[in-house]
């Protein structure tokens, strides 16, 4: 009984998580007038692709898909570069202040979007990159680096410490031992981070929102959210539905690719020895 009522949780949990995505597929495989139709059809049967054959040939949501992509990849390099080198620094040097320093580097994420918002957008303008995808890559670095040196320093610290002296005894400088003995090791980490850091860039909005105004800078996120505007008597639910379907199925295939290196890397330290 114990067993039947842990396998019937689960299900009960994998149900809420995975039915709003169902529904999505859903409605992105009816037509226009059964998706607001009641009662509602749970059961997209028979299909039709119309909506997603809307979307794809929509030039501005294709464009705002490599925006997206751009932006998200620029984002997880830099937050990877610097936050595995501030990482090594904090995990594996006795320099003072280190708990200090991460705990202020852990408050960054406490913040919320927009108390920062203004003086975001001031830096933004005054380095003239509004509307340019540099600025979204520089402004979501200040909600993706403290959770990549985060996550990275936990990691570091859980590698022996022979392995480093032994590079040091052959002959090895400290920037070579991390290039050569630690970042290796840390690969379930990195991939990590680095996906926890390329999710939260990619379905970012209120930065995305308040630094780009043309639609060469635009991403998917704000790009979505404008067909319900788009069009004033009615509101496209297949296109926004079949949309919002095609930018998740890329976040799940990755997490499907690396969850075993995912796995590894969130137990990291989890047991000690």
């Amino acid at each position: 009984m114990r067993r039947g009522g842990l396998q019937f949780l689960v299900a009960l949990i994998l149900t809420g998580a995975l039915f709003p995505f169902y529904w999505a597929v859903n409605g992105a495989l009816q037509p226009e007038d059964r998706i607001i139709g009641s009662p509602a059809d749970y059961f997209p049967i028979p299909g039709s692709l119309d909506s997603f054959a809307k979307v794809l040939r929509d030039d501005l949501f294709v464009r705002s898909l490599f925006n997206s992509a751009a932006v998200a990849g620029g984002t997880t390099a830099m937050a990877l570069t610097i936050g595995a080198l501030a990482a090594f620094a904090l995990g594996r040097s006795r320099m003072p202040g280190r708990k200090f320093m991460l705990m202020v580097i852990l408050s960054m994420t406490m913040f919320p979007q927009i108390s920062v918002l203004g003086a975001m957008y001031t830096i933004i303008s005054e380095m003239g990159l509004y509307n340019r995808l540099p600025g979204l890559i520089l402004s979501y670095m200040l909600f993706t680096l403290p959770l990549t040196v985060w996550v990275m320093t936990n990691f570091f610290r859980t590698v022996p410490k022979e392995l480093e002296e032994a590079a040091y005894v052959d002959g090895a400088n400290p920037l070579q031992s991390f290039w050569r003995i630690l970042l290796p090791l840390s690969l379930p980490g990195l991939v990590t981070a680095g996906l926890l850091a390329f999710i939260a860039a990619w379905n970012e909005y209120l930065f995305a929102l308040s630094f780009t105004s043309t639609a060469r800078a635009k991403t998917v996120p704000v790009v979505i959210a404008g067909f319900a505007g788009s069009d004033y008597y009615v509101t496209p639910w297949g296109q926004i539905m079949a949309a919002s379907v095609i930018v998740t199925v890329p976040l799940i295939v990755l997490a499907l690719v690396f969850q075993k290196k995912i796995l590894s890397g969130m137990t990291a330290g989890a047991v000690k020895g």
